[in-house]
């Protein structure tokens, strides 16, 4: 399992490395944004793209970037957004509300999507599986910033329950903070709660119908003490890592959800700085992308190993 995981996390940085360098070169070729004139920062900047090689083949440049990121991890300043600041700085304070939103919405959205799949996998074939089944794959089809606008429709204007926007600050903890990231919580749980209900449902039914249900059946069991004792364990093989997948990989989904609620987070930071040819900054963000998209799936993997003793032997042959 170790050199299994060794094996991934190399992998990744080979694939990060290699998605960064296409950005990169992509970037470059397009022309710097324009720096103001006769201003104090300009000459800082200025001077950074001398050393980081702007006059230099691409190659070379994006060389002293990698140097300067893992020696240094300095990811350039911000040419237009945040003139003259540094770009990891302006990064990590907007990681938080991306992070809470998220692990808010996370957290709404699993005892809800699994539960909803235990109910239509216990009653399958009824009016309330049907009913369950259709509205999931409703959900799962609709964009999730539809959502965002009918939650915003009806929740905040009509009954005026919810701000329209997100407070302003980083005190995230506090119970108006929380109540101004409903909006933003619910937007991003319809989705994942589908998804949830959707493999919840479909890995319980299989398991309920397997033959060694009927043999704990025989023995004596109720059905409520095999579903509970048999059945719940070995769904929950595929349901754990999907959640943690879900967990890490729900962050990349938020990017416009995050800039219909005015969430001072990083997907917001990750549009504008497209909209306003800020690339240093437009680089650092897409690399954080990059990366939980790669982690999310290596999350998943290696979590099957933990889980189910059987795939964690299995990898030793």
């Amino acid at each position: 399992m170790t050199k299994y995981i060794i094996q991934r996390l190399l992998l990744m940085i080979m694939t990060v490395i290699i998605i960064t360098c296409i950005c990169f070169v992509l970037i470059r070729m397009l022309p710097p944004a324009e720096l103001p004139l006769n201003d104090i920062h300009t000459k800082v900047i200025e001077a950074r793209r001398e050393a980081q090689g702007y006059n230099k083949p691409y190659m070379v440049q994006f060389g002293i970037f990698l140097k300067n990121v893992f020696t240094r991890f300095d990811w350039g300043v911000s040419d237009k957004l945040y003139f003259g600041q540094d770009v990891a700085t302006i990064f990590l304070s907007k990681l938080p509300a991306t992070v809470f939103v998220n692990l808010y919405s996370i957290l709404l959205s699993i005892p809800l999507g699994i539960g909803f799949g235990i109910v239509a996998a216990l009653k399958r074939n009824t009016w309330v599986d049907y009913t369950i089944s259709t509205l999931t794959m409703v959900v799962i089809s609709t964009p999730s910033f539809v959502f965002a606008f009918l939650i915003q429709y009806f929740l905040s204007y009509k009954l005026g329950l919810f701000p329209f926007l997100m407070n302003a600050g980083t005190d995230y903890m506090s119970w108006g903070m929380f109540v101004s990231m409903l909006p933003v919580i619910l937007s991003l749980s319809f989705s994942v709660i589908a998804n949830f209900t959707r493999t919840t449902r479909a890995e319980l039914c299989e398991v309920l119908t397997s033959e060694f249900m009927l043999l704990a059946r025989t023995k004596g069991l109720t059905k409520a003490q095999a579903t509970v004792r048999h059945a719940f364990r070995n769904c929950m093989v595929v349901v754990v890592p999907a959640i943690l997948g879900e967990f890490i990989g729900i962050m990349s989904g938020s990017l416009v959800i995050e800039k219909i609620f005015a969430v001072p987070g990083v997907g917001g930071l990750y549009l504008n700085s497209i909209t306003a040819r800020d690339y240093p900054l437009f680089l650092m963000v897409s690399c954080f992308y990059t990366i939980v998209g790669l982690l999310a799936g290596i999350v998943i993997d290696i979590s099957y190993g933990f889980i189910d003793p059987r795939i964690r032997m299995g990898s030793k042959k």
